[in-house]
C-alpha cells in the first residue's frame, strides 16, 4: 500500500479527545475531569462543580472555566481551517530475529525485555516469523507505520499548544480506526464508543517512538525517511524531536494478542547487538 494521508478540521477530532489527558497537562486532578460530561452552558457546569466538596470546588470551577477556553480555541482554529494531517502506510514485513524486517530488506531494529522476571517480551514477537516450519509459507504479514501533527499557530500560547497536542494525538486516534476497519480492514464490524477507544479496547496497538515497548528515540529517523514527511510538512530536528511540536508516530500491529509492555533495562550484551544492527541498517 503506498502511503496514505488524512487531513481533519478540529470538528472531526473533536470526540476522539481524550480531555484527561489535557487536563493533566494543566497540573488538574483526572477526577476533574468529568466536567467534559456535563452540557455546555456556564450553569450546568457551575451546578457540576458545586457537587464536589467544598475543598475541592475552587479545582473544580478552574477545570470548567478551562473546558470552555479550550472548546473556544477549538472553535477558532476550526474558523482558521487549521487541519490536523495523518500519513500512514501499511507494508509487507516478517519478523527476522529481534528485527522487523521489510519488504525490500529494510530493517527497523527492535529491544527485547530482559530483566529476570519478565516475559522478555519484543514488538517481532506480534509479527510471521521469517524462518521456514510452519510459517515458511511465503506469506508476508504486515506492520504500519504512521504520523500525525496538528500545526500550532501561536506557540507561545499554552492553551493552544495544549490543544493541539491533544488534536494531534486525536488525529492519531480517528487515524487508527479507520486503518482498522478500512484501510488495513482487519476489524472491519469494529463499534466501539470513544471510551472503549481511549481505554485501547481494540485490537492491535500503535506505539509512538518513546513509548516503552519502542524506547529509542533515533527509530524515528527510519520512519520519518520511509514516510517521506517532509512532505507534510513534519520535519525533525538532528535528536529527533518533530516539527510541530503537536506531533506523534510509530508503528501499528495487528496481531489478537499485541499489547503494550515496558522493555526496561537491558545488558551490555543486548545493548551492543542493538547498537550493530542500527549502524547496519542506518537510512
Amino acid at each position: 500500500m503506498p502511503h496514505v494521508t488524512l487531513r481533519y478540521l478540529p470538528h472531526d477530532l473533536a470526540d476522539y479527545i481524550n480531555w484527561a489527558y489535557f487536563f493533566h497537562a494543566w497540573q488538574i486532578a483526572p477526577r476533574f475531569a468529568s466536567v467534559v460530561e456535563t452540557h455546555g452552558c456556564i450553569a450546568c457546569r457551575t451546578a457540576w462543580a458545586e457537587t464536589f466538596p467544598e475543598t475541592d470546588r475552587p479545582e473544580a470551577h478552574a477545570a470548567a472555566g478551562l473546558l470552555s477556553d479550550a472548546e473556544a480555541m477549538l472553535q477558532w482554529l476550526e474558523a482558521e481551517g487549521i487541519e490536523a494531517i495523518a500519513r500512514f502506510a501499511i507494508l509487507p514485513c516478517r519478523a527476522d530475529g529481534d528485527d522487523l524486517l521489510f519488504e525490500g530488506s529494510w530493517r527497523l531494529p527492535c529491544l527485547r525485555q530482559q530483566k529476570p522476571g519478565k516475559a522478555c517480551l519484543c514488538l517481532t514477537d506480534f509479527v510471521l516469523p521469517a524462518t521456514h516450519g510452519g510459517n515458511g509459507d511465503g506469506v508476508n504479514d504486515h506492520v504500519g507505520l504512521f504520523a500525525t501533527a496538528m500545526p500550532c499557530p501561536t506557540p507561545t500560547d499554552m492553551l493552544c499548544q495544549t490543544v493541539c497536542d491533544r488534536l494531534a494525538e486525536a488525529a492519531a486516534e480517528k487515524m487508527h480506526e479507520e486503518v482498522r476497519k478500512r484501510y488495513w480492514g482487519y476489524a472491519p464490524e469494529e463499534n466501539l464508543p470513544i471510551t472503549a477507544l481511549h481505554r485501547e479496547e481494540f485490537q492491535g496497538i500503535r506505539p509512538a517512538v518513546g513509548y516503552p515497548c519502542l524506547p529509542d528515540q533515533r527509530i524515528i529517523f527510519p520512519i520519518h525517511h520511509r514516510l517521506r514527511l517532509e512532505e507534510i510538512g513534519i520535519t525533525l530536528t538532528e535528536n529527533g524531536a518533530m516539527n510541530p511540536h503537536a506531533a506523534t508516530c510509530g508503528l501499528m500491529f495487528a496481531h489478537p494478542a499485541a499489547h503494550y509492555f515496558a522493555v526496561g533495562e537491558i545488558g551490555e550484551d543486548q545493548r551492543n547487538d542493538y547498537e550493530r544492527r542500527l549502524t547496519e541498517n542506518a537510512v
